[in-house]
C-alpha cells in the first residue's frame, strides 16, 4: 500500500516492513534476533527455523526493492542470551552476503541488555530519537504525549501493534498492523507511524484508536486500510 505522509511516498509491505523509496531504505522494527535460541536455553521447546525466516524475508525484500540501506527501529538482539554461536553465525553469513549494504541501528531497550552488534559488522547503532532529515525521526519507542511528532514524521516501533477484526460470524481474524497517529492539533506533516514486529517469534499488542488514527492491517499478500467501523471496537 502506498501512503503520503509528511511529504514523503512511503510503501507499506506484507512482509511487516516499509519501502522508503526516497531514500532507498528498507525500514523495519523489532526482529528480536535470537528468540527463539533464548527460549531454548532456557528449556523451553520452540522451533529453531524462525530465526532463519526471518533473515530468507528480509533477503527477498532488500532484493526486490534494491535498497541501499536498512533501517532497524531497535530490538535487533532479543536477549544476550540468544546471541548463541548458531545465530552470530547465521547473521554473520547474512552480513557478508550484503556487504555493501548501509545498517542503522536505532537501540531499544532491548538492545540495552543484549549489547550491539559485533563491530565487524558495521552497524551504526545510534540513541533515539535519531533525526534522519528535518521532516522524519527515527525512534524505537513511540513518544506516548504525542509532543515530539509535531511538524516531523516519527516512525518507531517497540508496541508489535495488531488488530482484530471481528466476522459477523463470531470469527475472529488477529493481523499485525502499521498504526498512524496524528501529531499534536493535527499538525501538517506531523505525527507517528508505529510499525509492526517483523520478527515471526514475537507477539502483538491490540492497540487503541483515537479521533484521527489509521490502522493499516498486514495480510499474507497486501495491506489493506482498515475502516473505523471495523476496527474500533474490537481493536
Amino acid at each position: 500500500m502506498q501512503i503520503e505522509l509528511a511529504g514523503h511516498e512511503l510503501a507499506l509491505l506484507p512482509e511487516r516492513a516499509l519501502w522508503w523509496p526516497a531514500v532507498s531504505s528498507l525500514v523495519i522494527a523489532d526482529p528480536h534476533f535470537g528468540k527463539s535460541a533464548t527460549f531454548r536455553r532456557a528449556g523451553l521447546p520452540v522451533p529453531e527455523c524462525s530465526g532463519e525466516r526471518d533473515l530468507d524475508r528480509l533477503r527477498e525484500l532488500l532484493r526486490r526493492h534494491r535498497a541501499q540501506r536498512l533501517i532497524v527501529l531497535g530490538d535487533f538482539w532479543h536477549s544476550r542470551a540468544g546471541r548463541t554461536m548458531a545465530t552470530l553465525r547465521s547473521l554473520e553469513r547474512w552480513r557478508e552476503e550484503h556487504a555493501e549494504l548501509d545498517i542503522l541501528l536505532i537501540r531499544g531497550n532491548h538492545d540495552a541488555h543484549a549489547g550491539d552488534p559485533p563491530d565487524s559488522w558495521r552497524i551504526r547503532c545510534v540513541a533515539e530519537p535519531h533525526a534522519d532529515s528535518p521532516s522524519v525521526r527515527l525512534a524505537h519507542h513511540p513518544d506516548p504525549a504525542n509532543e515530539t511528532s509535531c511538524g516531523a514524521l516519527t516512525m518507531a516501533g517497540h508496541v508489535h501493534p495488531v488488530v482484530v477484526l471481528r466476522e459477523e460470524s463470531g470469527g475472529r481474524l488477529r493481523l499485525p498492523c502499521f498504526h498512524f497517529i496524528p501529531g499534536l492539533n493535527h499538525v501538517e506533516g506531523g505525527g507517528q507511524l508505529i510499525l509492526p514486529a517483523f520478527g515471526g517469534f514475537t507477539g502483538g499488542s491490540r492497540i487503541t484508536l483515537a479521533a484521527g488514527d489509521r490502522i493499516f492491517a498486514a495480510g499474507p499478500d497486501r495491506v489493506i486500510e482498515v475502516p473505523r467501523a471495523l476496527a474500533g471496537a474490537d481493536v
